[in-house]
């Protein structure tokens, strides 16, 4: 079988595989798609139904094209997924759908990648993964799977009545974590959340959504996470129109809120006695914006309308006061744990000398340590505006602009 050739070659079609293959085409760089799913897979078919997005649809976009809905929207999951088939069709990506990556590897004595796909081989100069960090769900070993309880990661919830009839725990407070918790309570279940660190912001303040805030604060700006907040996650949600998450008032309709999972024996799970602290933590990251934001509108003498009632904080509740440290999952009926915990990534296809020891990618804004591999669609990439679909877009074209710098210097030719 005759062996495929082509300059550039992107790994996966969602959000950051679309952005990567328009820059390139403006750059006019000889370039295929390779998705092993659908286009926007991810967004389809790892993602509960209810979901939509957490920024507005004014802001998390291309620049290239507008969602159908208004502005100020938060989509839904399918409405994303088609906006980005949508977005390939326009720049005419060369997306090619059902074909699987399984192999990376790099040719001998001459420049360039070998790529084994189930469609055939294909050879590349430049290999770009853009499979993103949500690729092999993460279970801690806490519970045994031959335990009494069903355990099911978050990418593979969808809805309240898939669940065996009894109450949820669900562990992870990031955005997944909440949202879903919140909609098993509203359905009628009795739910249990365990709550970790996490920075709690306003969903709005003032008139303004929290991402507009973070543009005018500069914030979108920071270049790195600070030391020790690597993986601290971000409570916030688009979900009933956009609203600020507060665990005291979950807890006040009837979720029972405790710290940190621990460890499991004989049917009981412990919880850390850090609930209290973990929720402090949310206030401070929440106070803190507002301060930055009153005192913004200060220094700017901008005409937005005070919100003094946002300083109110949720009520007390026994579940804070007293927190739960243990629980036997039996005797509380528990019959379904969900794991919002988040992904790891998984580059085992990608076999070449571009991550550290632990497995990471080594990379500058997405150029590898490996000549012609690149990464995109991480986060934090280039920086906090990489996790969101505007941030891929920009970081899409820098990695872009470096693959046709790259070919301006191998084409160079001194004069005789």
């Amino acid at each position: 079988m005759a062996v495929e050739t082509i300059h550039t070659l992107v790994v996966g079609a969602g959000q950051a595989g679309v952005a990567m293959s328009e820059h390139l085409s403006r750059n006019g760089i000889a370039h295929i798609v390779l998705e092993r799913g659908r286009i926007a897979e991810r967004w389809r078919s790892m993602r509960w139904d209810s979901l939509v997005a957490n920024g507005p649809a004014w802001h998390d976009r291309f620049p290239g094209l507008e969602f159908p809905c208004g502005p100020d929207a938060f989509v839904g999951k399918e409405g994303v997924a088609d906006y980005f088939v949508a977005y390939a069709d326009m720049v005419k990506a060369p997306i090619r759908c059902g074909v699987e990556v399984s192999r990376v590897s790099r040719l001998e004595g001459r420049p360039g990648f070998r790529v084994e796909t189930s469609g055939g081989v294909i050879e590349a100069l430049n290999v770009v993964a853009a499979t993103g960090p949500f690729q092999k769900p993460s279970i801690p070993p806490i519970i045994p799977a031959e335990a009494a309880v069903a355990q099911i990661h978050s990418s593979d919830y969808r809805n309240p009545s898939q669940l065996e009839e009894g109450a949820v725990l669900v562990v992870g407070s990031g955005s997944s974590g909440v949202q879903i918790a919140e909609e098993l309570m509203l359905s009628g279940r009795k739910v249990y959340l365990s709550v970790g660190p996490h920075d709690r912001p306003p969903r709005s303040y003032r008139g303004r959504d929290f991402v507009w805030w973070l543009g005018v604060l500069g914030k979108w700006d920071a270049q790195a996470q600070a030391p020790g907040a690597e993986h601290v996650t971000i409570a916030v949600s688009g979900a009933h129109g956009g609203k600020t998450i507060d665990f005291r008032r979950l807890a006040a309709q009837g979720m029972v809120l405790t710290g940190m999972t621990g460890a499991y024996r004989d049917g009981i799970l412990t919880f850390a006695d850090d609930l209290a602290r973990n929720l402090e933590r949310g206030d401070r990251n929440y106070l803190a914006v507002l301060d930055e934001a009153d005192a913004f509108v200060a220094r700017n003498g901008l005409d937005l309308p005070e919100e003094p009632e946002a300083r109110i904080l949720g009520p007390q509740v026994d579940c804070v006061s007293t927190p739960l440290r243990e629980l036997d999952l039996e005797a509380a009926g528990v019959s379904t744990i969900i794991w919002a915990t988040g992904f790891m990534s998984d580059y085992s296809w990608l076999e070449v000398n571009a991550f550290d020891e632990a497995g990471r990618p080594k990379h500058q804004r997405g150029v590898s340590a490996e000549k012609g591999i690149y990464f995109l669609g991480l986060p934090w990439l280039s920086g906090r505006g990489s996790s969101f679909i505007w941030g891929v877009w920009h970081d899409a074209g820098y990695v872009a602009d470096h693959i046709r710098i790259q070919d301006n210097y191998l084409a160079y030719r001194p004069q005789p």
